[in-house]
């Protein structure tokens, strides 16, 4: 049988098959137990027809649109759905004033499915806003990027945020299996044989994308000439054409978190910072400059003055980045990042700003010291701008003397830990007096 042949014996209405097969109950869904397994709250509140506001999160094919699909099949409400990427303001107060008619004439209520939320601009998600906190719409958005970054605020503190786990090729395998044993939606009328290696590698392949795994299987089956006695063999050969390598999920949540865990990876694994770099450049195609930028941060925020030369390193390496260009400065980008990872580690930096910065939070202006005042012109002494010492001129070139206001004085903001450099900055700090009154 081949792609005429199946057209005109199975009206399939134009619907790929991971459409087709798309699961209308809980009992048919595949995965998220910890959301919709027995006794969970989203399962009871679908099967009791008392979903409230939530948003679906999670990465691509794993199950957003179709867990909305079999509320949609579950309750006695209004179920509309639109799409964030051509839906307009006029759109969403069409959907609230058809709510309104149903809940005031009907007293039905609407659910209203917003796909790919993450597309509406702040303007549309606020003309959603008011009808989700009076209860006129309940609503349900589907969004793979994270929602604190692209959803309103307002729209997100009345929703339950359920977060959708990326599938296993196991998923895959239970939804290829239904399709090539269902008759009527999936595969199953026709003659397949299909070896259980080629299942697996279109599963491991498709790397938890249900969708990416049911299209493949569909792919391999309308494609593969009958055999004589009329059977369509589905072998591994066949299954390795019709999906080529693991997809590389790369939306904008996904880099920030590959990103996050670069730079806590600085803090404490070579082998993970030097991964999540080449992991981001290599397979995401993100910008190495993103990972230089974020490096010479760690190296104050997290090295600091326990190590000055990590700063070095790491500008070094933008600065070959710049001038050489990748993947040629690859090998001193990643000896900037070792180099990094095994230093002495301190924080005082951050901490010392911290302080610095609560201490000026509680005061309503800062007076600069007299004898800290500007005395370049004539008249500067009468005006009492007098008395600094320079430390120079004294025994390892330290006097004492006050250099802060006069409220701050018994303050401390750098205190230099006993990390790599930083243990001999903190034995000056402890031969140094402690700053006495100000100075007359």
């Amino acid at each position: 049988m081949d792609l005429f042949t199946y057209q005109s014996s199975q009206d399939t209405g134009g619907k790929l098959l991971a459409d087709r097969i798309r699961p209308t109950t809980l009992d048919d869904y595949i995965g998220q137990e910890h959301i919709v397994g027995p006794g969970k709250l989203l399962r009871r509140a679908i099967i009791a027809d008392q979903v409230s506001s939530i948003l679906l999160y999670g990465p691509p094919g794993t199950g957003k649109t179709t867990l909305a699909h079999v509320i949609s099949n579950s309750t006695k409400g209004e179920f509309i759905k639109l799409n964030a990427v051509d839906a307009t303001v006029k759109d969403v107060r069409e959907v609230i004033e058809v709510a309104k008619q149903n809940k005031s004439l009907y007293g039905k209520k609407t659910i209203l499915f917003l796909d790919e939320v993450h597309r509406f601009n702040t303007a549309r998600q606020d003309a959603l806003l008011p009808a989700v906190e009076q209860g006129i719409i309940i609503f349900i958005g589907a969004t793979t990027e994270n929602p604190f970054h692209h959803v309103n605020g307002a729209l997100l503190s009345r929703s339950t945020l359920f977060e959708l786990k990326a599938l296993t090729h196991e998923h895959s395998l239970i939804a290829m299996r239904r399709a090539l044993e269902d008759r009527e939606r999936g595969l199953g009328f026709l003659p397949l044989m299909a070896e259980p290696e080629a299942l697996q590698h279109i599963a491991r392949m498709a790397n938890g994308d249900i969708r990416r795994s049911l299209n493949a299987l569909e792919l391999a089956a309308l494609t593969t000439p009958s055999q004589p006695d009329g059977t369509i063999q589905l072998t591994l050969e066949v299954a390795e054409e019709s999906i080529r390598r693991p997809t590389v999920k790369a939306d904008e949540s996904t880099q920030y978190d590959v990103l996050s865990a670069f730079h806590k990876s600085v803090r404490g694994s070579s082998d993970a910072a030097l991964f999540w770099f080449l992991y981001a450049v290599e397979k995401l195609g993100m910008d190495p400059m993103t990972f230089l930028r974020r490096l010479i941060v760690a190296c104050s925020e997290d090295i600091g003055l326990a190590s000055p030369q990590a700063m070095v390193q790491a500008v070094t390496a933008m600065d070959a980045y710049h001038k050489i260009g990748f993947p040629e400065s690859k090998y001193i980008i990643a000896q900037a990042i070792l180099f990094a990872v095994e230093c002495p580690k301190s924080n005082a930096i951050p901490i010392a700003i911290d302080r610095a910065m609560k201490a000026m939070d509680r005061m309503k202006s800062a007076e600069v010291p007299m004898h800290l005042r500007d005395t370049h012109y004539s008249g500067a002494e009468k005006l009492g701008h007098k008395g600094y010492k320079y430390p120079h001129n004294y025994p390892n070139h330290y006097v004492d003397q006050t250099y802060l206001p006069d409220e701050l004085q018994e303050e401390s903001f750098f205190i230099a830990s006993e990390q790599g450099m930083e243990e001999k900055m903190k034995q000056n700090q402890a031969t140094r007096k402690k700053p006495s009154a100000p100075n007359r």
